[in-house]
């Protein structure tokens, strides 16, 4: 197992690398600079490339940032917020993205999975009708959508809970950006759930060990669960990382200070060491939580592992 997590480190790190290499290339061959104001100069534009160092060629530029970058320097901003380090931006903003994502994953699966079960168990019952209903209207409406209608009805005609997120009310004005980002958790988890159940249950192995005499919710909350798990971990591990980094859309809409609004900013001023921070961050984290899939696969099923050659653990 060591061997094996060694060796997926080893690639995502050269992911990483190539991605970072890639969006140097691109933003080098995008038309225009930081600098677009025309008020400036010819001569002051010259000198402010100087300064910032963007008159190197692109490959020096790229050998120098990423040794800043491992010492956790992303450099400063050229726009948004002039010479202010985009670790600091960062740091405001990571965490907020990552509460409302955090709560919108945690919702959306635990909803999912109880909806996929019981409409498993319950086929061709109102609770399988429910659960379809709640799977086409999850994935077919954006969550922006949802959003709209929640900030509409919960927030300005009954004046539940906030419109816009607060600093000063963290939990009560996320409450609706994490109930909206969590619908499509919700319809995939629910879907996935209840097709990987009603095959596990339909599977030999588990009417074997019914005939048995195992106990109903023992054969259905350890057996079949454990193996319906592991493609629903499959399917919720992208989603994951879109949700824990914010959701762009939904950051405009409830004024979320929160690293998907901070990355719309960059792309439209051209503050090229923003957007390749935040484009970072967002490869580090679905590289992460890819690579504890893999092992969580591991830990779900045996198999898996003695599949890849791991004869020790």
């Amino acid at each position: 197992m060591r061997k094996y997590v060694l060796k997926r480190l080893a690639i995502a790190a050269a992911t990483l690398l190539a991605i970072l290499l890639v969006l140097f290339l691109m933003l080098e061959l995008m038309p225009g600079s930081p600098f677009n104001d025309e008020k400036i100069t010819a001569a002051q534009r010259a000198l402010l490339n100087a300064k910032y160092g963007l008159d190197q060629p692109v490959f020096v530029r790229f050998l120098h940032y990423i040794g800043a970058m491992l010492t956790g320097d992303f450099g400063v901003s050229y726009v948004i917020q002039k010479n202010m380090p985009i670790s600091t931006m960062l740091g405001g903003r990571l965490p907020v993205s990552m509460q409302i994502g955090l709560q919108a994953v945690v919702l959306g699966t635990a909803i999912g999975l109880v909806l996929g079960i019981v409409a498993a168990l319950r086929r061709n019952s109102f609770a399988d009708s429910f659960t379809t209903f709640i799977s086409v209207i999850g994935v077919s409406f954006p969550s922006y959508v949802f959003a709209l209608g929640l900030s509409y009805y919960f927030g300005s005609k009954l004046k539940w809970f906030p419109i816009l997120y607060t600093a000063d009310k963290p939990v009560v004005s996320s409450i609706l950006p994490t109930v909206a980002l969590s619908m499509f958790t919700v319809a995939t988890v629910a879907r996935f759930a209840r097709s990987e159940m009603i095959d596990v249950l339909g599977s030999d192995y588990l009417l074997l060990s019914e005939s048995k005499g195992v106990g109903r919710q023992r054969l259905i909350y350890v057996h079949a669960l454990r193996n319906a798990l592991i493609p629903i971990i499959t399917v919720l591990a992208p989603l994951v990382v879109g949700l824990m980094t914010g959701s762009l859309v939904i950051e405009q809409i409830f004024s979320i200070p929160g690293i998907g609004s901070l990355l719309v900013t960059a792309i439209q001023v051209n503050d090229y060491n923003v957007i390749l921070a935040v484009t970072f961050v967002y490869s580090v984290m679905f590289i992460a939580i890819m690579l504890a899939v893999d092992i969580l696969y591991g830990v779900i099923d045996p198999r898996i592992r003695l599949a890849k050659g791991d004869h020790h653990v």
